[in-house]
């Protein structure tokens, strides 16, 4: 059994490690907030771009045109778009799982990667 001091120490090391994890958390996802917004907006300015290139067409095929590269934008905008958020939780998750590592070592587990 170990003494009130380990305990102590045992409990302030896991306090750390869940401010030091929740901090790393909170970052993370202000970037993943920012990041959507960001993408948000471009996104807006695009569709609002391409329905004015649709009012102002003179033709049918023009519109088609139009409607057609505004599609691909906005797929492939998305697409990279996708990928970024994705890699920013693989980065968050990997962020807030590091103050545990030396608790997991402890106990003789690996730390998740």
């Amino acid at each position: 059994m170990k003494s009130f001091e380990d305990i102590q120490v045992v409990g302030k090391e896991g306090f750390e490690a869940a401010v030091a994890s929740s901090t790393a958390a909170t970052k993370g996802f202000q970037a993943i907030a920012q990041e959507v917004a960001d993408y948000s907006k471009k996104s807006f300015e695009l569709g609002t771009g391409a329905f004015e290139k649709v009012i102002a067409a003179r033709s049918f095929e023009r519109v088609l045109e139009v409607q057609q590269g505004y599609a691909k934008e906005a797929y492939e905008g998305f697409v990279a778009q996708a990928t970024k958020v994705g890699e920013l939780y693989a980065a968050v998750a990997k962020e807030t799982i590091k103050p545990y590592e030396a608790t997991f070592a402890a106990f003789g587990v690996k730390a998740p990667k």
